[in-house]
């Protein structure tokens, strides 16, 4: 058990996967699970691999494929859950549920060519649906505090900051009732 704190209330519900929408750019969006096709591993690969490095931050993605895989491996299995978001045959965005002692942690990766477009958004919302049908209680993560764009973004969903002694934010959001 660690010593996070998590709001009381219950957040709202949010959309179980598959969606679609249209991004600010007019492309067409499906947020999907990933479901351990060779297709979906292969596109996170290539993504990530041309993953801009100015984005990584606390040491992910990884940078180099080997690298790449040996993550992709460790987040795509076990309890984990997974969203990706696609443009076609692109994987614009991953976002992953990691289990983490009582809670899952998240992370959200969004290409370049995409960001700046809602998919984040849209991404998260549907990464949480995903966990929210699989009875996910609490979800946490960290997050560079001058990040002001993603700080925001969490709180509209319903993150409340936890822990905010460092450089980096700690938030959380109860995603399901204890009892439930």
């Amino acid at each position: 058990m660690s010593d996070r704190t998590y709001p009381d209330a219950v957040a709202d519900d949010f959309p179980a996967p598959p969606t679609a929408f249209t991004d600010r750019e007019e492309r067409t969006i499906e947020i999907r699970p990933y479901e351990g096709s060779d297709e979906g591993y292969e596109a996170l690969v290539e993504m990530y691999d041309s993953f801009d490095p100015a984005d990584r931050a606390q040491g992910i993605p990884p940078s180099g494929e080997s690298r790449i895989r040996e993550w992709l491996d460790a987040i795509l299995g076990g309890d984990c859950y997974n969203v990706i978001a696609w443009c076609d045959d692109d994987v614009a965005g991953h976002a992953t549920l990691v289990p983490d002692d009582d809670a899952y942690e998240l992370a959200i990766f969004v290409h370049q060519t995409y960001q700046r477009a809602g998919i984040g958004t849209h991404l998260i919302r549907g990464l949480l649906g995903h966990g929210q049908a699989a009875g996910v209680e609490k979800v946490w993560l960290t997050v560079e505090r001058w990040n002001r764009a993603a700080v925001s973004l969490y709180k509209k969903i319903g993150f409340e900051t936890s822990n905010a002694e460092s450089f980096e934010l700690e938030m959380g959001l109860r995603l399901t009732d204890d009892a439930g």
